[in-house]
């Protein structure tokens, strides 16, 4: 056995546990964060299956003989909320915006000449078969939005299999932006996108934690060490210390999270290629209108440069009140929550139909405004884009200037965060005398 590892296990346990940023940050932190976010995921996945059970289906009747009948009759007894349209095709449907006065996501179309084929097909002419036609409007919510996009065609293939099996083939459509893109199935497209969805909230994660944590750790390394009295006495623009060590944080910050992000967008791309792959290989996302404008990806860069640096700020102001690495490192990671929270919120709902209140709170953190963004952007929403943008530089001018009066002050070396800590002090009294 080593000698003195008891010893020195021990002194080391002691101080751990005597210092109540790092509980703080080991036990109360994830008693939030991990509750948190499985009432993200339950709440993501319950609301999705209620919209599913609670959607309406509206079906455009353009056929009006007697299969098309008893399909209606068929869709009404598995599910009463069926609206019926004669006459009028998905085109007129979407102009008139049917979907909205039915308050509902999908149309079901019965074509003409859908009860002749029928008949044809029961009659032994099993050459003919009919058609219907599956209309859903596509929204790029969380990774649980797609549940319900297949109902409808589950009924149709039910009453497929009852009648007349296989007399029924079904097609899938989208509604992108208003317009229909014919044999485009929206659940397949919501995996494609699927991806990107994963893959931008993780990112801007890793980006955010490793430039904060960057930034902390070389205000307390020269606060510890004692070379920041020093930085601060060469005749330099404190401002500029301080964008220097934020520029500084934000290019290494990029390059790590860079190469994170290869490395696991090569293992997602792994495993999704199969199925999800092919799927998609049919799917030209920029003729959809799916792939963000110069525009967008503008707007999103602006995004994501202002909370990075609203960020930084914020960890030099909280690792201004550490006396150490290890306690700027407690300090910041109660920001966490609220970098882990929203993002994953984001990944998993659709921030169209949570709460009003929900909604407020997931608008109003900062650090939830690039992901926020990047779904807009493309759905061509720039007006939220720009709206975030517009918040997220006011909360950093205020960062940034309470970062650059502690740095114009000595209190950059004499602020420190002390919890009181009354059984160690009285302990520590007691022995003095």
């Amino acid at each position: 056995m080593l000698k003195g590892f008891a010893s020195i296990l021990l002194k080391e346990l002691k101080e751990l546990v005597r210092d109540p940023k790092i509980l703080i940050g080991i036990i109360i932190i994830p008693l939030i964060l991990f509750p948190a976010m499985g009432a993200i995921f339950g709440y993501a996945e319950q609301s999705a299956i209620s919209q599913a059970q609670g959607a309406k289906t509206l079906i455009l009747n353009n056929d009006g003989g007697n299969w098309s009948q008893t399909l209606i009759a068929y869709l009404k007894a598995a599910t009463a909320k069926v609206s019926v349209v004669n006459n009028t095709s998905p085109q007129q449907a979407v102009e008139q915006n049917l979907l909205l006065k039915y308050n509902c996501t999908q149309f079901v179309e019965i074509p003409p000449g859908f009860s002749r084929n029928m008949t044809l097909y029961t009659a032994g002419n099993t050459t003919t078969k009919a058609a219907v036609n599956v209309y859903s409007e596509f929204s790029l919510g969380g990774i649980f939005s797609s549940i319900g996009s297949t109902s409808t065609t589950t009924l149709v293939y039910s009453f497929n299999r009852a009648v007349a099996p296989d007399a029924i083939f079904t097609t899938q459509s989208s509604i992108i932006k208003g317009e229909i893109q014919q044999n485009v199935d929206p659940s397949a497209l919501s995996q494609v996108l699927l991806s990107q969805s994963i893959i931008l909230p993780i990112a801007i994660m890793i980006l955010l934690i490793y430039s904060m944590q960057i930034a902390a750790t070389s205000v307390a390394m020269e606060k510890e060490g004692k070379t920041l009295e020093t930085l601060l006495t060469v005749p330099v623009d404190r401002f500029a210390i301080l964008m220097g060590k934020l520029s500084s944080s934000a290019i290494v910050a990029g390059a790590g999270a860079l190469t994170y992000l290869v490395g696991y967008g090569y293992m997602l791309g792994s495993v999704f290629s199969g199925a999800a792959a092919n799927i998609g290989s049919s799917i030209d996302l920029a003729r959809l209108g799916l792939v963000p404008s110069p525009l967008g990806y503008t707007l999103l860069g602006i995004s994501l440069f202002v909370t990075l640096l609203s960020g930084l700020a914020l960890a030099v102001i909280m690792s201004a009140f550490a006396e150490d690495v290890r306690g700027a490192t407690a300090l910041v990671g109660y920001v966490y929550p609220l970098i882990f929270i929203p993002s994953l919120a984001l990944m998993y709902l659709d921030v169209n139909t949570v709460p009003l209140a929900l909604k407020a709170v997931l608008f109003a953190i900062p650090f939830s405004q690039p992901v926020i963004a990047s779904k807009a952007v493309i759905t061509g929403d720039y007006l939220t884009a720009g709206l975030g943008i517009i918040y997220v530089t006011v909360f950093t001018i205020v960062v940034m200037y309470i970062a650059s009066r502690l740095f114009a002050t000595e209190k950059i070396l004499t602020a420190k965060l002390r919890f009181k800590r009354r059984g160690f002090e009285k302990t520590k009294t007691n022995s003095t005398e």
